[in-house]
């Protein structure tokens, strides 16, 4: 009987899990966003190829593979060994990332260029490493390998993994090796370093970290990129994109590849039901960004779950509070941030798109937004007729942050930005559905601004920690160029008294000002 034959999808799509082919998916040619890695091959050297998850490293990776083995020079092989982070002690994890290599070969490789079976290889503490040189002595050609997922390993199996990298790489040329080895995760080698040792430390002269020629970025996609990726859909099925609509959905995004799919992903087969006869437009992508943030993928989720962890602790609360960081350990803790790709790649630093400089000041404030009581929150209070009245709503979140605050903020893990985010729980409870909040936030600007959008009204709010008599002065010199770029006339500083030491009487206030045709209003508390 003729074996079966894999069932193939004729239709391609915007792919959200795992690696792109391009039979399967659209897709940018992956081959084309990073340069300088088949230089590094030819030279036999080790590298590292790091990005933010779901950027496009294992699409890259497979491209390669399937480029390099056609051409014959050489065997390469792309292996994820994450399935060793199970390992219970380091002979363990090498013995089963010795196995991962050992499957993946057989899938991908011709016969004559399988690795050694696993079984028949004894496995002493430096058993990934034999089992590598045995495997290039035997092999026909030199063989190129890519490791994928290599940082799901932790602490003694990673070090294990790296020192027995290290090791057969300096004897290579005698006792056999991988003639060209890329280690493909989340961070860089150094941020591996950082997380295994104290600075403080030294690991000696048989760090493992120095066989590494370069690391390489797998960076976001271009603009031109992103026109090209959605244009395949447009072309496959006769459905445009307007070009708005591209434009938003690029700013919204900020070529994070997994971002761009999913968007896509959601107006093409969730809005529209796969209706291509429907052109897609700015709005599309509005309510595919919402959808998004409250639907919180696993892509969202795993983001949002480093928020626990203190270094991005550290770099966010810098974010929202605009503040100065503590810079003892902070070029570490900004490194660490944007190869998670938390924080944009280059200054200022602020979060990496407007996605995540919404969900992510929303996830730390869901707890305020689903506890606020309803009389506070009920957005009849505030809207009529279709309008909503900014200045009762602020009068009661004056009252509220006056009668709660203390409380709810002491039992707060985010402590130093808790002020901001009861507001923006407040503001999010009651548009939610009819408006829409804008964040802008970065280290370094003393504040965060947000503008809120309700019907055909948008209102200006500075968001400011009183910590001296100067702030509010400058409060409102920063307010005053806000709605000078936002082209806007009427803008609420809302200051924060720090001093606990202050009665609410002194806290409480509501000025207006006016300058230059512009009202600025003071709400302080």
């Amino acid at each position: 009987m003729a074996q079966q034959q894999p069932h193939r999808i004729a239709k391609r799509y915007f792919n959200t899990t795992g690696p792109c082919f391009p039979d399967h998916h659209y897709m940018v040619d992956p081959l084309k966003r990073l340069k300088g890695v088949e230089q590094l091959i030819e030279q036999g050297q080790y590298f590292v190829i790091h990005a933010p998850r779901q950027s496009g490293k294992t699409t890259y990776a497979f491209a390669l593979m399937e480029k390099l083995n056609r051409e014959g020079v050489y065997t390469v092989l792309i292996s994820s060994i994450q399935p060793a982070a199970q390992g219970q002690n380091p002979i363990e994890a090498m013995k089963i990332a010795a196995m991962c290599i050992e499957q993946d070969s057989r899938l991908y490789l011709p016969e004559a260029e399988w690795s050694p079976t696993v079984s028949e290889v004894s496995f002493p503490e430096n058993g990934l490493q034999r089992y590598l040189q045995q495997w290039s002595l035997n092999n026909p050609k030199p063989i190129v390998l890519l490791l994928d997922e290599v940082d799901s390993l932790q602490d003694d199996n990673f070090l294990a993994l790296l020192y027995q990298l290290r090791s057969g790489f300096v004897g290579r040329y005698k006792q056999g090796f991988p003639h060209a080895m890329g280690l493909i995760g989340l961070r860089d080698v150094r941020d591996y370093k950082i997380r295994l040792r104290p600075d403080s430390q030294s690991m000696g002269t048989g760090s493992p970290f120095n066989i590494k020629a370069e690391s390489l970025f797998v960076d976001r996609l271009t603009e031109e990129e992103i026109v090209t990726l959605l244009q395949q859909h447009s072309e496959a099925t006769g459905q445009p994109f307007e070009p708005q609509a591209i434009a938003t959905l690029a700013e919204l995004t900020q070529g994070q590849a997994w971002l761009v799919n999913a968007l896509a992903h959601h107006i093409v087969q969730r809005l529209l039901e796969g209706d291509v006869g429907q052109i897609i437009t700015e709005a599309h992508v509005w309510q595919a960004k919402e959808a998004l943030i409250l639907r919180r993928d696993t892509h969202l989720d795993s983001l949002i779950d480093k928020l626990k962890e203190p270094q991005v602790r550290e770099v966010i609360t810098a974010v929202i509070n605009g503040s100065a960081p503590n810079f003892d350990h902070y070029d570490d803790a900004i490194l660490y941030c944007r190869n998670l790709g938390l924080i944009a790649p280059h200054p200022p630093v602020r979060f990496a798109n407007p996605i995540y400089q919404e969900i992510i000041p929303r996830v730390l404030s869901f707890g305020f937004q689903e506890s606020i009581p309803q009389d506070y929150a009920d957005p009849h209070w505030y809207i009529q007729q279709g309008r909503l009245d900014m200045e009762a709503l602020l009068k009661a979140f004056q009252e509220f942050y006056r009668e709660h605050s203390e409380a709810w903020l002491e039992k707060y893990d985010f402590r130093e930005v808790g002020r901001q985010l009861l507001l923006m729980a407040f503001l999010q409870r009651v548009v939610n559905g009819g408006g829409r909040i804008e964040r802008e936030m970065a280290v370094g600007n003393g504040r965060s601004d947000l503008i809120v959008e309700y019907g055909d009204e948008r209102f200006v709010l500075e968001l400011k920690l009183k910590r001296s008599e100067w702030d509010e002065s400058k409060g409102l010199k920063q307010l005053a160029r806000y709605l000078d770029r936002l082209n806007e006339s009427t803008g609420y500083l809302l200051l924060f008294e720090i001093d606990s030491a202050k009665s609410w009487e002194e806290r409480i206030r509501w000025q207006r000002l006016t300058e230059a045709g512009r009202q600025l209003i003071v709400v302080g508390m």
